[in-house]
């Protein structure tokens, strides 16, 4: 058995991923048997071909090149969210996105596309990097899930509206399972009216924020205005009555027998606190869960002063 799963963001959760991946592997037993992190998904800041999650600021190519090299070296690749809906040619190319795919150009690490514009401009200026289909897409009929997996993806990111319905996850062919990504632990409502509404508005904001920094004249950073939504703050606990929210035993004795394998939580701008309790809940064995979590926060806090004694 094997359960692969794919966190955010190697980036603003870098500390945390680099502690939970360090105890996988100094302490197997404490997981889930056959548990292995197959990508960490993000970006880094001042990318305009970023979707999803809005992410602000400016990153430094020595930091950038840091993180690849840790990731990469436990032989986890970083998979690019580069799902902004609203990419246009004059876009392409960016300077600091197109610095970024060829510092990671090694044949390892990957990205996540929605638009057709930069899926097409990726393919041709960068084809060693393995292309997911971003969820984003919000592909809601079976029909339009088999034409996605007739293209060449290594992975698609089904819509979060799939989760549950195990009659119609039937019908998805045996092999193209193992190409599946089942987001476990959406936030949103479900069948959201709304969702498109906010991916373009992240998209939009991470455009304003780029043409804002290309302004020499702004000397103050660009400030966002988040899309009024009720349930981006919702933690692993909120969720748990939703229809589509899948538990770890549904992880285990349902969606693995059936040939599913490699399964996405959402949170990359979540806290630390918040998805160091949705990685306990997804990946510990029930009986080492306080262990895990103590370990894991004491790691994450180590060298964090609160309070200054005079």
């Amino acid at each position: 058995m094997e359960i692969g799963f794919h966190i955010p963001d190697f980036c603003t959760h870098f500390r945390l991923n680099n502690i939970l991946t360090n105890m996988i592997e100094s302490h197997p037993e404490y997981f889930h048997d056959g548990l292995k992190i197959r990508s960490v998904f993000g970006t880094f800041p001042g990318s305009v071909w970023n979707g999803g999650r809005y992410l602000g600021g400016t990153a430094e190519m020595r930091s950038i090149n840091d993180i690849i090299t840790v990731f990469n070296s436990k032989d986890i690749p970083l998979r690019f969210t580069f799902t902004n809906p609203l990419i246009k040619k004059e876009h392409l190319g960016d300077s600091f996105c197109n610095q970024v795919l060829r510092a990671a150009n090694n044949g390892f690490n990957e990205v996540i596309v929605m638009s057709p514009i930069l899926e097409e401009y990726i393919r041709e200026n960068y084809p060693d990097y393995k292309i997911t289909s971003s969820t984003c897409k919000q592909i809601e009929d079976m029909d339009g899930v088999r034409d996605e997996f007739k293209k060449d993806y290594k992975y698609v990111v089904l819509d979060y509206n799939w989760n549950n319905k195990f009659d119609e996850l039937e019908k998805i062919d045996q092999a193209d399972r193992e190409r599946c990504e089942i987001l476990v632990n959406a936030c949103c409502t479900p069948h959201c009216p709304r969702r498109g509404d906010h991916y373009r508005h992240i998209g939009a904001g991470q455009i304003a924020s780029w043409e804002h920094s290309k302004n020499l004249l702004n000397k103050q950073p660009y400030k966002y205005e988040d899309f009024e939504c009720p349930y981006m703050n919702n933690n692993i606990y909120d969720i748990t009555d939703l229809e589509t929210h899948i538990s770890p035993e549904t992880i285990i004795d349902k969606y693995v027998p059936m040939g599913f394998k490699h399964f996405k939580i959402e949170g990359r701008t979540a806290t630390d606190i918040n998805l160091l309790e949705t990685y306990v809940y997804y990946m510990v064995k029930p009986e080492h869960q306080t262990k895990v979590r103590f370990d894991m926060l004491t790691k994450l806090t180590e060298g964090i002063q609160y309070f200054t004694m005079h």
